[in-house]
């Protein structure tokens, strides 16, 4: 993490930049707070964790601490040493514990789904954070949250949630999120998975750009060109290390050098040990497995950079977490994402009259195009896949990640028929498009659908006038979330698609409540 961060915002920090989409001061409480959970209070974290004090694992990661850091370690260092010592009252003296956001909530599903959605975007808008004594790492303007545990900020559920504001109006609480997304690329150098400190060493599918093309239709012209430095700044950091990789040394961040000379990007984590939000089940994962260490930690924490946390896609055999092994894949969302971040960098430099600099990123953009196919495409599928750059040959899982392609308009006639034909055969079913063809208890997984991935292929197909199968799908997916809601008076994280009276299931905690990018896609399927 860039030192200069922490020195200038963990003390107070002011930015009074004129014309700059960022102005605000926030103030923090001790300069401990940059540190993550498990490193601030050591011993204590672990013992909490292991000792099963919170259902959640994230729970704990999210107190807010009634005291300063050394106070609590030396109270603990002595209270520990009491016959009748409980580290659950010990929790409870020295923390505040987190509600879930939409506790006390209550629906009344005699409202339809619509007016529900824009009750829920009040109840998910928190306001812009000053001071902390936890982990939240403040942002200066309001955003709105997932729901459930998801009481922070996410990178690129964010977006999804950004097109129901769209269809509400809400242009100004877009601008907002914006804006805090532009606050943490300057000050951070990059947009973390969550404005947690415990997501210090990961990032996100990168849809800032998207973001800011989306402002744009609120704002018009000269919106690319105020945001360009931040475009920059995102890009360099998924590109970080791209000019040392080589064929002696192929592996950067997240960047990966392959035999044609070609780079392209891969999901990474710079911290190699347990997630202090799912510390205990990645510890007793890793001592599961034979010879597990620093390298398996990473892959887990990249799985969570990708967004699909957890997937068969990441997993060798397909099945089991046992075989996880995220870095050693180019995954084709992320490279059609940085594809879209080229493009959108090479019209923010025309906007800004830099012919010079828009060419070299349309160039890079092609050339990243090209690639994409040669090492994703599957000719004998007739479909997308992810490509093991270990192995040397395309995974063998099949997801719905293969849209990203035809969502960004790179995929050829041929490619996109036979990609629907796939679709309609394989993926779907009665609720919309399941996310993978693979039952293993993972939550991104069958039958598992996700709003996300159904606006992504909905909106690919639409692009190529395969308008009867993206209708269709639409329709499922509409007819789904209304029936839940209906049902239980919620809008949950994920949905199963294939029985539309069973609940989905999966992952590390239970369906969460809420729910941002669920809410988000909805109205923008209904408005259109």
């Amino acid at each position: 993490m860039k030192k200069l961060y922490w020195l200038i915002v963990w003390s107070m920090f002011v930015i009074n930049c004129k014309n700059e989409p960022v102005s605000k001061t926030i103030a923090f409480v001790e300069n401990k707070q940059q540190l993550s959970p498990d490193q601030r209070y050591g011993d204590l974290f672990k013992r909490v964790q292991f000792a099963g004090v919170f259902k959640d694992s994230k729970t704990f990661a999210d107190c807010n601490p009634k005291f300063p850091t050394d106070q609590i370690i030396t109270n603990y260092e002595q209270a520990q040493e009491l016959e009748d010592f409980s580290v659950e009252i010990f929790i409870n003296d020295h923390f505040n514990i987190p509600l879930e956001i939409a506790s006390g909530f209550e629906s009344d599903t005699t409202k339809a789904v619509v007016e529900h959605i824009e009750i829920l975007w009040e109840v998910l808008t928190r306001k812009p954070d000053s001071v902390t004594s936890g982990t939240l790492i403040p942002l200066p303007n309001s955003y709105i949250v997932p729901g459930g545990r998801f009481r922070e900020v996410y990178y690129w559920d964010s977006y999804f949630a950004m097109l129901g504001l769209q269809v509400s109006e809400r242009w100004d609480l877009i601008e907002n999120m914006v804006d805090n997304f532009s606050f943490l690329i300057k000050t951070m150098g990059f947009i973390p998975n969550g404005n947690r400190t415990y997501y210090q060493g990961r990032s996100n599918p990168p849809f800032y750009a998207l973001m800011i093309k989306l402002l744009a239709e609120g704002q018009g012209e000269g919106t690319l060109k105020k945001y360009l430095p931040y475009l920059q700044k995102e890009y360099d950091y998924w590109m970080n290390t791209s000019d040392l990789v080589k064929s002696t040394h192929p592996e950067g961040r997240r960047v990966v050098w392959l035999s044609d000379s070609t780079i392209l990007n891969r999901y990474y984590d710079d911290i190699p040990t347990a997630r202090p939000e799912s510390y205990r089940e990645d510890v007793e994962l890793i001592e599961s497995m034979e010879n597990a260490g620093e390298r398996e930690y990473r892959h887990i924490r990249a799985a969570a950079e990708s967004g699909w946390d957890f997937s068969s896609r990441w997993f060798k055999d397909g099945q089991y977490m046992s075989s996880i092994h995220t870095t050693e894949i180019i995954p084709v969302d992320l490279n059609a994402l940085m594809y879209h971040l080229e493009m959108t960098l090479s019209e923010a430099y025309l906007e800004a009259k830099n012919e010079q600099q828009a060419t070299v990123y349309q160039q890079k953009a092609e050339a990243r195009k090209a690639a994409l196919f040669h090492y994703c495409w599957d000719e004998q599928t007739g479909f997308f896949r992810d490509y093991d750059f270990v192995a040397k040959k395309q995974t063998e899982i099949l997801s719905l990640a293969g849209m990203y392609p035809l969502f960004f308009n790179m995929a050829s006639p041929e490619q996109v028929e036979r990609s629907a034909q796939l679709i309609e055969k394989e993926f779907l079913q009665s609720g919309g498009l399941t996310s993978t063809l693979n039952r293993t208890g993972q939550q991104w997984d069958a039958p598992n659908g996700w709003a996300p991935l159904q606006w992504i292929a909905i909106k690919g197909l639409k692009n190529y006038k395969q308008d009867e199968l993206a209708d269709t799908i639409k329709n499922r997916w509409i007819n789904l979330n209304v029936e839940v809601y209906k049902k239980t008076g919620k809008m949950v994280e994920k949905y199963n698609v294939y029985e539309m009276g069973l609940e989905a299931g999966g992952g590390e905690y239970p369906v969460q409540d809420g729910f941002g990018w669920t809410n988000g896609v909805l109205l923008k399927l209904l408005a259109e």
